[in-house]
């Protein structure tokens, strides 16, 4: 900016537009905050939190669908959205900081401006007393003698010092509007998070919202899987209680070679794989456990179910929780037991030869195998 231009620019056009800049909203007038370099480091780090979290939502988004899937979503949703909210008020706090810092450097800047316009105006009206011309008029006034040296280091110093003055003008101007636009940027960015702030606890309330959903839904399903551990359970205490009924009125073993002796060698009763083997069923969610004595295979409908050794049907009749059911018994107080079948194919008291047809399966057939009356693992005597 020209300096003559300066000289006739009014005062008061500056200092309006300083009274302007205070005027704007934005600015914290609370009790000082953290060090800018500490809310700085805190922020990184809750934008690093965020980050993981994000990391760990596309995780759980790629597992296999289920409700304890949904449950971890939410609940790192939910944990998102808190982290989030915190991101935008130390955002907030940070910008609000920093404007509060910039008004501060603004009012001394307008103390330093003052100053040296002050000083300024000391000098122009010492060279109006002069007259337009004023430092021609003291050159022109040296004289050639002793006295010229200190003269002219004089009037250097004049010239010197009006010009460091009128820089100081300048630059304070300068700095003045610099540090004004700094601080409309941080207020309106302050502004921005506040804003932003108001949505993310909109998010916050609603991520809350679904994971007490939810929770709900968890734990009626929890309920639900409890109930059928129970009938489970109960299904389970109702057969051994009926086998130790048929074992005790079968005192009198069965003629023939032991079944022991082909253990490892038998054929299944049905074509198909084992879908649930033997030993306790524990649900991975709920932490239920009900009593499994047999194997469940998985087979087509309509298969055929054969024995797996020679022996003799003592029970060929529903029974109550697993459909129609089969018991046979055989050479070496053994005992297999088919239940879940479709059809049946014999009656109590039939004798029965390796490989005979005692029905047709359903999808599922379980298999039972008991040596005096105690269940073993049928997949250790089948091949």
């Amino acid at each position: 900016m020209p300096r003559a231009a300066f000289l006739r620019r009014p005062l008061a056009a500056l200092l309006l537009l300083g009274l302007g800049l205070l005027a704007l909203p934005g600015g914290s007038t609370g009790q000082p905050g953290k060090d800018r370099q500490g809310r700085e480091e805190e922020l990184d780090q809750v934008r690093a939190k965020i980050a993981t979290l994000r990391g760990r939502l596309e995780t759980i988004r790629n597992q296999e669908s289920s409700l304890e899937k949904e449950l971890a979503l939410v609940s790192t949703d939910l944990e998102l959205q808190e982290v989030q909210v915190k991101e935008a008020t130390e955002a907030l706090q940070l910008a609000s900081d920093q404007a509060d810092a910039a008004q501060q450097r603004i009012e001394k800047l307008k103390i330093e401006l003052e100053a040296a316009r002050e000083a300024l105006r000391q000098s122009v009206t010492a060279l109006y007393v002069l007259g337009r011309h004023g430092y021609w008029r003291l050159f022109l006034q040296l004289k050639p003698d002793d006295t010229l040296l200190p003269a002219i280091r004089s009037l250097r110093f004049f010239i010197l010092r009006d010009r460091q003055t009128l820089d100081q003008v300048e630059g304070a101007e300068k700095a003045l509007i610099d540090e004004s636009a700094f601080l409309l940027a941080r207020r309106q960015e302050a502004h921005a998070w506040q804003r932003d702030e108001a949505a993310r606890r909109d998010l916050l309330a609603a991520a809350r919202k679904r994971r007490a959903e939810v929770l709900e839904r968890v734990s009626t399903e929890r309920k639900r899987i409890a109930a059928e551990a129970d009938l489970l359970a109960e299904k389970a205490i109702k057969l051994a209680r009926f086998l130790n009924a048929l074992v005790a009125g079968d005192q009198e073993p069965l003629r023939g070679k032991p079944i022991q002796d082909f253990r490892g060698v038998l054929d299944p009763p049905v074509e198909g794989e084992i879908a649930i083997p033997f030993g306790p069923r524990r649900d991975p969610r709920y932490r239920t456990e009900v009593p499994h004595h047999g194997i469940d295979f998985s087979t087509r409908r309509g298969a055929k179910v054969h024995t797996i050794f020679p022996g003799e049907v003592i029970y060929a009749a529903d029974f109550e929780g697993y459909g129609p059911m089969v018991v046979v018994r055989h050479p070496g107080k053994v005992f297999t037991l088919c239940a879940g079948l479709e059809l049946l194919s014999v009656a109590k008291g039939d004798v029965l030869s390796l490989g005979d047809v005692v029905g047709t399966a359903a999808e599922t057939l379980y298999f039972e195998l008991r040596v005096d009356n105690e269940p073993q693992d049928p997949a250790r005597w089948l091949r």
